[in-house]
């Protein structure tokens, strides 16, 4: 009796120490979670200060006519962002376009119609597109895919598209090879591997005593996946989707080779064009005066602020998709 009334004090002293220690713990714990969320604020405000702060001279001299200039004229220190504007969207506009359908397709290949032997080997080499770099992309598009692209592509169709209404004003001109049109394909093989991979995996979780209640109510497999899958993984489709867009729009290189860097928006795809991020690696370098400079800036500020309310929609309609759901 007497050992235990003597033990107790030290036992509760030892439990008062564990808690102290488990409490400051949790303090060292939070206040470094905290730190290195500010970090990441501090390090994207800065990039906000930065930029604005460079491209504040270009925004002085020309304002928002800037955003609606056409012209780019070094000599003369004209410079207008609409073309690079042009570029960037359409170009990623079509990669889109062409991404999103294969991608989804090919995570719909993988998860349901592929033999087992096949699955790993393909979806191997498909992410592997994603380990490519840029530049490699870029040589390949203009020695190999371009010269191919004009003969076999480009000149059959603006012969067959002449005269047309629409198709004869967007896939007419002279071809060249290069322009906005490649370096939207090029692009659309860059993504592609983002958007199957987060496809496949978000197609992986959909548990399958729904799909299996779908076929024993006589559903084709077509109907599986487009009525019970896909609805059921929407949210992680479309997030991926997003996710690749975003690459689409800052890839720089692949794009700076094929896409023809000429400053000018002209309504046939296949004609060059430029890119914001193309036209910043082109001059950046060529440079000499401070409006010039600023100029490019302020393109890249653009461009940051497009890849922002891109992916700041994108949350915006997964977050009503979420609820959408929910209800």
């Amino acid at each position: 009796m007497t050992d235990i009334t003597l033990t107790e004090p030290s036992a509760l002293t030892a439990r008062a120490d564990s808690a102290r220690k488990a409490g400051a713990g949790d303090t060292r714990f939070r206040i470094t979670a905290f730190a290195a969320a500010m970090m990441v604020l501090l390090i994207f405000l800065g990039v906000i200060v930065a930029l604005v702060s460079g491209a504040m001279p270009a925004f002085k001299a020309f304002g928002f006519g800037f955003f609606t200039t056409e012209a780019w004229r070094p000599s003369r220190e004209i410079f207008g962002a609409l073309g690079p504007i042009y570029g960037t969207l359409v170009s990623s506009a079509i990669a889109m376009v062409i991404a999103v359908p294969v991608g989804i397709g090919v995570a719909i290949f993988l998860t349901e119609l592929c033999p087992r032997v096949l699955r790993r080997p393909i979806g191997i080499a498909i992410e592997l597109l994603a380990g490519i770099p840029s530049i490699i992309y870029g040589i390949w598009g203009l020695f190999i895919f371009a010269p191919w692209f004009q003969l076999h592509v480009q000149e059959p169709v603006i012969l067959a598209t002449e005269g047309v209404p629409v198709l004869g004003t967007l896939f007419g001109g002279n071809a060249y090879g290069i322009g906005i049109f490649t370096a939207g394909l090029i692009l659309s093989i860059m993504i592609l591997p983002f958007i199957s991979a987060v496809t496949r995996d978000v197609l992986e979780t959909v548990p399958g005593v729904l799909k299996e209640a779908s076929y024993g109510l006589g559903s084709t497999q077509w109907e599986v996946m487009w009525k019970v899958a896909l609805p059921y993984a929407r949210t992680g489709v479309v997030g991926g989707a997003m996710l690749a867009l975003g690459r689409a729009l800052g890839e720089t290189m692949a794009v700076t080779f094929v896409i023809g860097n000429a400053h000018r928006i002209e309504p046939s795809l296949f004609a060059p064009g430029t890119s914001i991020s193309a036209a910043i690696a082109n001059e950046f370098t060529e440079a000499t005066t401070e409006l010039y400079t600023a100029s490019l800036i302020e393109l890249g500020l653009i461009l940051f602020f497009i890849t922002f309310i891109v992916l700041s929609c994108a949350q915006m309609m997964l977050r009503r998709m979420e609820k959408a759901s929910g209800k």
